[in-house]
């Protein structure tokens, strides 16, 4: 036993003696090899540095990189429920580099070779002429190799064609090698509601380097700098109105880049890289979808209704109204919830739809935002300059700021009677201003003069007292008219917005001083737009607070994420006025408003206003309506103008009406 026990540990032995011998052969062997590598990386490197160093330095000289900016996808715009009303999809376009030095003959052959292939595979209403193409290539030349400008940047790709069909993509992707300088890439193109929902106020986008009007140009115009994340590329679409304009810089995001090696003939060689476009934001508009379609409905179907039958047989001076414009802001934090300039047009027409002049003329009216700025007629040339435009006199909507400056200036009080006979008589000629139909309405006192709105009583009591009172009464008054926001910007931030029309201070300079307040007192000395008309009834509503359109109620990151928010009133400036005072006026604007409110729920408080305007050698009547309700505890106000609309409660209160109900319904006035 102790032998098999002795043979079997010098076995072993032997064994792990033969296992040390095997790991140092490979431990050697290892070293062996790794010493044998870094031998010839060092040659390697020697040669490199003292053999091709000549050959490696003239590469460098000859070969550059390039960059391209690559557009970053713009952010959407949401109704207050997160509806889409602009919003980004994605798109496959084809676009062509230019090479220095490149065969015309090449160039051309190219431009018709795509024209046949957009003809064969892509929908026929998008195909392209060769001459459309060889344009667009931006190459220096047309179809006959005649010189038409210089070439643009070589390094700057220009798009061909955008939306291709998936036949396109697949054809030029099978023959890619035989059309050599073009590239299918991936962008994004802006897609509107198909419903039209706020045009106006939402805005559109054109290409930018298409920029025209001056305030446009110098706002694009900081992102010519050398900044490569905000640089515009020259066929980019930017925001060119409304809020697609004002929030641009909010929606576009910053810019990527791609870029090429190329050698000294600007040829790309190698690989490319790419830094990926850091995506815009969103809006979430405080406006609501259906309340602004509810608006934008009822004022297309009661224009139809002033032009038929019934509106013939009730409101005879409104039967050539042809636009209307209405906005819908609430009290607490003057969000607007809607605002409609009526009739409208579809926003997608501008990519790639309006290319003629004819196209343009067709929706040149409807474009501007009625709401906010001057708007024409939207007829014919030449015949939209015969009837009034979108700015039109408050009318009779102006007597309760009147009462309330009359009340303030000490000139009347809450108990002041007056005799109204139909009629105020002033100057060396005896003027005489007169109510609707020379109506007579007896012994009344303030609120009463609102109610039955006497032109007497604003005329004698408030603007003739106040004429013969002060030694600068104009300046007065125009005081007032800009704490309530009428003659100054509202300050919503919107491009091309109106201050109005006030020409009080110029019939002051022509006429008189006593002429420029008796006619303003009862609202006939200056033309204001409609989203004045609604800040002034929202400051109405609450007492003295003019307060700032707000159309934005959050900014989110592409995904959704919260930004920023706002929802706090913005409070522009403010008017001290006793609560007595407000009350008369609240007592005032208790008004009868035909058949629009007859059987509405809520108790509310209203004023109808008709004004005139002179056109073309003719008086026209405007109809005007503002409201806010309920009367305890304000929630919405309204303002209405329908140019050339007859009285203001068969023009105008019906629209409103259908407002406030379309709010009830999705928002509550509870």
């Amino acid at each position: 036993m102790k032998g098999e026990l002795l043979e079997n540990q010098q076995d072993q032995a032997e064994k792990e003696a033969v296992r040390k011998r095997h790991f140092v052969f490979r431990l050697n062997v290892f070293f062996f090899v790794t010493f044998l590598l870094f031998s010839v990386l060092v040659v390697q490197l020697a040669f490199l540095q003292f053999v091709q160093v000549d050959e490696m330095r003239a590469r460098e000289e000859t070969e550059s990189t390039i960059s391209i900016t690559i557009a970053p996808i713009r952010g959407n715009i949401f109704d207050r429920n997160g509806y889409p009303i602009a919003y980004t999809e994605s798109t496959q376009s084809l676009f062509y580099r230019a090479e220095r030095g490149a065969d015309p003959d090449q160039v051309i052959a190219l431009a018709y070779r795509l024209a046949d292939i957009f003809a064969i595979y892509g929908e026929p209403e998008k195909a392209l002429s060769a001459s459309d193409i060889i344009k667009r290539m931006d190459v220096g030349y047309d179809l006959n190799k005649r010189f038409t400008k210089a070439p643009g940047y070589l390094s700057q790709p220009r798009r061909i064609k955008e939306s291709l069909s998936q036949r396109e993509i697949a054809y030029i992707l099978e023959h890619r090698d035989e059309l050599r300088g073009v590239e299918i890439v991936e962008e994004s193109i802006r897609r509107y509601d198909p419903d039209t929902i706020a045009v106006q106020l939402i805005g559109y986008l054109r290409e930018y380097g298409t920029a025209s009007n001056p305030n446009q140009a110098a706002y694009l115009s900081k992102y010519r700098e050398n900044n490569e994340q905000q640089r515009y590329l020259p066929d980019e679409y930017v925001g060119y109105d409304g809020l697609e304009f004002m929030y641009q810089d909010v929606l576009r995001g910053t810019n990527g880049k791609k870029t090429y090696r190329i050698d000294a003939r600007q040829k790309i060689v190698g690989t490319h890289s790419v830094e990926y476009p850091r995506k815009g934001n969103n809006l979430i508009l405080s406006l609501h979808k259906d309340v602004q379609l509810a608006a934008e409905n009822a004022i297309l179907e009661h224009l139809e209704w002033l032009r038929g039958e019934e509106g013939k047989t009730y409101n005879k001076s409104g039967t050539q109204a042809v636009a209307g414009y209405a906005v819908a802001m609430e009290v607490e934090t003057g969000h607007v919830v809607a605002m409609a300039s009526m009739p409208d047009y579809d926003t997608n027409v501008w990519r790639g739809g309006i290319t003629t002049t004819k196209d343009y003329q067709e929706i040149q009216f409807r474009v501007s935002n009625g709401a906010i700025r001057e708007r024409y007629a939207d007829l014919p040339d030449g015949e939209h300059s015969r009837h009034p435009t979108s700015l039109v006199p408050p009318g009779s909507t102006m007597k309760p700021l009147t009462v309330l400056i009359g009340l303030n200036e000490g000139v009347i009080t809450p108990k002041t009677k007056y005799v109204d006979r139909g009629f105020f008589a002033f100057g060396r000629d005896g003027s005489r201003i007169k109510n609707s139909g020379g109506t007579a309405f007896g012994t009344l006192d303030p609120a009463s003069a609102i109610r039955r709105s006497s032109n007497a009583f604003m005329a004698e009591m408030v603007g003739n007292a106040l004429y013969r009172k002060y030694p600068n009464p104009v300046e007065i008054w125009d005081s007032y008219m800009k704490q309530f926001g009428l003659g100054v910007s509202t300050e919503s931030g919107l491009p091309g917005e109106s201050a109005g029309d006030a020409y009080y201070f110029k019939t002051a300079k022509d006429a008189s001083e006593q002429a420029a307040m008796v006619f303003a007192s009862f609202g006939q000395q200056g033309r204001y737009t409609a989203l004045q008309l609604a800040q002034y009834a929202t400051m109405l509503a609450n007492r003295g607070k003019r307060l700032k359109p707000q159309f934005v109620r959050e900014i989110t990151d592409y995904e959704g994420h919260l930004i920023e928010r706002f929802d706090q009133p913005i409070v522009l400036n403010e008017v001290d006025i006793p609560d007595e005072y407000w009350d008369v006026v609240e007592e005032g604007m208790e008004t009868s408003v035909s058949y629009a409110f007859s059987d509405f729920p809520y108790d509310f408080r209203r004023k109808t206003g008709t004004s005139e305007s002179d056109i073309a050698g003719r008086r026209v009547e405007n109809a005007v309506f503002i409201a806010y309700a309920p009367r305890k505890n304000p929630k919405l106000a309204v303002a209405v103008v329908v140019p050339e609309g007859g009285f203001g409660s068969w023009g105008a209160a019906p629209i409103a009406r259908k407002i406030f109900d379309a709010y009830d319904k999705y928002i509550g006035l509870q």
